[in-house]
């Protein structure tokens, strides 16, 4: 047996992967990457993959840039970490200017945390302390979007519309109020008056009862890569501010340049109340999130130790100096190389290009895109819309086929995507686009037979 089939082996009977049915893995073993660069992934023995998904959306400039490595491990020769309470350091507070240089204008305070979901579990307990320490102490429910996911510990679930993730865990969870989303696919002739008379009618039965509304802004990722307007994220971020409901955005897939500005939230003109940040923040070299406030929220905390306002909340890890560096790397070359200018470019030659690619096939219901993110629905029926029998597993055969051609997509159900890099070449995402093609009339091929 080889070292890479050893490794395999080792591998399948004693690590636990995320989102699988281990079962698969006998059948389909996982793939062992060595090294990465650029756009690429590369295996042992030199086979090469294009990352087309960004690692789980979070390679903002590439695997292993040369710039935010070299300040990597730079930081790790000179402070890899201390406790931040009580003590701060330079590079946190860097990264804090940075920030503040490119949020919505009035976010003003940061906490940082380890990950996405922790990120949402702080907005969350924020959100509902301040409401509480104004007085408002009705307001102990959070309103979300159907189909929005906002990661996998309990808070997050629960403000979470996935029965695929929740449903196992729903005694646990909190009873939260779920707004149906619009559903530009199935449902476009609801947008945009019954949605928006939806959403109303929640804040007019529930508004008095609720501390805060969490959203994806534009962007519902796990949920099918669903692409809504900005009036309607205007129009939501109107009705918290008329019922006294803060606006909680998860920008966690959507921020620094995802959307093709540098967050979702700027598209529709808002500023929320707090805004959760990780993913691309670090250029996916280490883990790290943010809790982005005003003025409004931070205040509400402040006073003498013995009237308890504190937010007595932690993480090991927090303002991680290793994760600072990535992050202010990240963030300087962005601004100055003009990545996400660029990338809009790409972006418009790339929509295109995709629609004109796969629109017209008879089982692509719908193509859509926002920034360098491109979709496209796969149908049995193009006019009526339905799905593939689930049994099919139609998205999964896709995804192991385009690996054998050198592509990693991770299709969710029989929803493929591209979102790549930002600084992707076209040469890369016309070769994407050749793989996917081929791939996907395959596989549907083999179906008709």
């Amino acid at each position: 047996m080889s070292a890479n089939e050893n490794l395999i082996d080792f591998d399948v009977k004693h690590i636990w992967h995320p989102a699988a049915q281990m079962k698969d893995y006998e059948s389909f073993p996982p793939i062992p990457v060595v090294k990465g660069k650029g756009c690429y992934l590369y295996t042992e023995d030199g086979h090469e993959i294009l990352d087309i998904i960004s690692s789980w959306w979070c390679n903002l400039l590439g695997h292993c840039n040369d710039e935010i490595s070299d300040a990597l491990c730079s930081q790790a020769k000179t402070l890899e970490h201390v406790i931040f309470a009580n003590f701060t350091h330079p590079w946190v507070v860097e990264l804090t200017k940075e920030l503040l240089s490119i949020v919505p204008k009035g976010i003003t305070h940061f906490n940082y945390g380890d990950n996405g979901s922790s990120s949402v579990e702080m907005a969350l307990k924020i959100a509902f302390q301040y409401q509480q320490q104004i007085g408002q102490t009705k307001r102990r429910r959070f309103a979300c979007l159907s189909e929005g996911y906002h990661g996998e510990t309990i808070g997050a679930l629960s403000v979470g519309s996935m029965d695929l993730y929740n449903l196992m865990y729903k005694p646990m969870m909190m009873d939260n109020i779920h707004i149906e989303a619009p559903d530009l696919f199935l449902h476009p002739e609801d947008y945009p008056h019954k949605c928006m008379e939806r959403a109303e009618k929640v804040f007019q039965e529930h508004g008095s009862e609720l501390c805060a509304l969490i959203v994806e802004p534009l962007l519902q990722g796990a949920g099918g890569m669903r692409i809504y307007p900005a009036e309607y994220l205007k129009f939501l971020s109107d009705l918290c501010k008329k019922h006294g409901v803060l606006l909680i955005a998860d920008e966690i897939a959507t921020g620094f340049g995802r959307t093709g500005k540098w967050f979702a939230c700027d598209h529709a003109g808002i500023t929320p109340d707090l805004m959760c940040m990780s993913k691309a923040l670090t250029g996916g070299y280490m883990p790290m999130s943010v809790v982005g406030v005003t003025d409004q929220v931070y205040d509400a905390f402040l006073g003498e130790y013995s009237e308890g306002k504190a937010f007595l909340h932690s993480h090991t890890y927090a303002g991680n100096p290793l994760a600072c560096a990535c992050a202010l790397s990240v963030i300087r070359i962005l601004k100055r190389d003009h990545i996400i200018e660029k990338a809009c470019e790409t972006a418009q030659w790339l929509r295109n290009s995709f629609a004109q690619r796969f629109s017209s096939l008879e089982n692509v219901g719908q193509v859509r895109s926002i920034g360098l993110i491109n979709v496209m629905e796969i149908v049995k029926d193009k006019t009526t819309k339905e799905r593939f029998p689930s049994s099919l597993r139609l998205g999964y055969r896709i995804y192991q086929d385009a690996l054998k051609e050198g592509l990693l997509l991770r299709p969710i159900g029989d929803t493929l995507y591209f979102n790549p890099p930002l600084n992707i070449s076209r040469e890369d995402l016309s070769k994407a686009m050749d793989i996917t093609y081929k791939v996907l009339i395959r596989n549907l091929d083999k179906i008709s037979i």
